[in-house]
């Protein structure tokens, strides 16, 4: 075997896709010299056989797409029609000025439930009781989300598991299975601590379908909650921003970004099919 340059072998940068293009399309009967930084001059190996390379010049763009397992919901505002005026309800218990504080230093949203824990016992119990009032309210108005039971349709139709995470009560949750029909298991309420933006409830959800969190995603209405959440505990997320109030500024330096962006529930299947692996 004789090392030696040849005139009629092409010189090819094997960084180069472009270098790849040429030979392929080229009339040249000698196979490519490979072109590196640490090849200080062109040397071909002769042989009898006619060694194809093509391979080592490929550069695929072929990726796999990641196997879709199981949808983490929010409740409110995700899979039901906005009714609670958080703003209203946390005037309410921060007193106007307090909110209005809190609001300023906390672009992304307040979590009320976090302030509530380091209140005073008396001041816990009149917050709760707040909130519980509003929360009750809202359940004689309580809609759901249009796309909800399609998008649950075609989930099921590719035995992909449904969860659900929400900062509501049991009750409400257990009024959202009975007057709909629609069904998410598991479905953890406030009563579970600690409850998102914690990971805690999507990896509890995670360890019960025994599957690991980059092989779900987490779908919900809120930044501070649902998307951190699902950052958190290492899944997908997919933020619904019906109205386009997350593409203000003011969000645009927040810890924690969705991977997808949708404006309705119809929107995220195509989402789901286009990104993900939906095989049952």
């Amino acid at each position: 075997m004789i090392l030696k340059p040849h005139p009629q072998a092409p010189i090819i940068n094997h960084q180069s896709t472009t270098a790849t293009t040429f030979f392929l399309n080229s009339q040249h009967s000698m196979p490519p010299f490979f072109l590196s930084n640490s090849t200080p001059n062109p040397f071909r190996i002769y042989s009898k056989f006619k060694p194809l390379l093509f391979p080592i010049m490929s550069h695929s763009t072929t990726t796999t797409k990641t196997r879709l397992r199981g949808v983490v919901f929010d409740m409110d505002g995700t899979l039901t029609v906005p009714v609670i005026d958080f703003q209203a309800m946390y005037r309410a218990v921060l007193g106007d000025d307090e909110y209005r504080r809190m609001k300023d230093d906390n672009p992304s949203g307040i979590d009320i439930l976090h302030q509530i824990e380091n209140f005073s016992p008396d001041k816990q119990r009149h917050a709760y009781a707040t909130i519980a009032d509003f929360e009750r309210q809202a359940l004689d108005r309580l809609q759901i989300m249009p796309g909800t039971a399609e998008l649950c349709g075609l989930l099921d139709s590719k035995k992909i598991r449904r969860g659900l995470i929400t900062r509501n009560v049991k009750s409400s949750v257990d009024l959202f299975h009975e007057r709909f029909g629609i069904t998410f298991s598991p479905a953890l309420s406030r009563e579970f601590r600690p409850y998102k933006p914690d990971p805690a409830p999507l990896l509890h959800i995670c360890a019960a379908w025994e599957v690991q969190p980059n092989e779900v995603i987490m779908v919900g209405d809120s930044l501070k909650d649902d998307v951190a959440c699902g950052k958190r505990a290492g899944a997908f997320t997919c933020l619904l921003d019906q109205t386009g109030r997350y593409d203000s500024p003011e969000y645009a330096d927040v810890e924690f970004k969705p991977d997808f962006k949708v404006a309705s529930l119809a929107d995220v299947y195509s989402i789901l099919e286009e990104k993900f692996d939906l095989s049952p």
